[in-house]
């Protein structure tokens, strides 16, 4: 019998992660700013979901400048957006179950 948890990734556990992912589904990108001020953590809560998401190769990385100014940008790679998209799957299979 198949457990109906199976397809829960545990890369999405954290509502930090789940929150990194969902906006990235939603924009092709977003910036560390940008998740810092939507999600509302602080620099090192989000630098460290990141890192795991990165870890997982389900975000990507890209740095850059603007004018003298680093900035960070993340996306959502192929590999995690269909991981995303099969956790979100699985969450709904569960809630529905009776």
């Amino acid at each position: 019998m198949k457990s109906i948890i199976q397809n829960i990734n545990k890369a999405f556990d954290h509502r930090i992660r789940l929150g990194i992912m969902s906006v990235l589904m939603v924009n092709e990108s977003a910036d560390f700013n940008m998740l810092k001020e939507t999600l509302g953590v602080t620099d090192g809560n989000l630098a460290s979901h990141v890192k795991a998401l990165e870890a997982e190769e389900y975000v990507s990385i890209e740095k850059q400048f603007i004018g003298k100014k680093p900035n960070t940008r993340y996306i959502a790679t192929v590999a995690g957006k269909k991981a995303f998209r099969e956790h979100i799957e699985a969450l709904e299979k569960l809630i529905q179950k009776k």
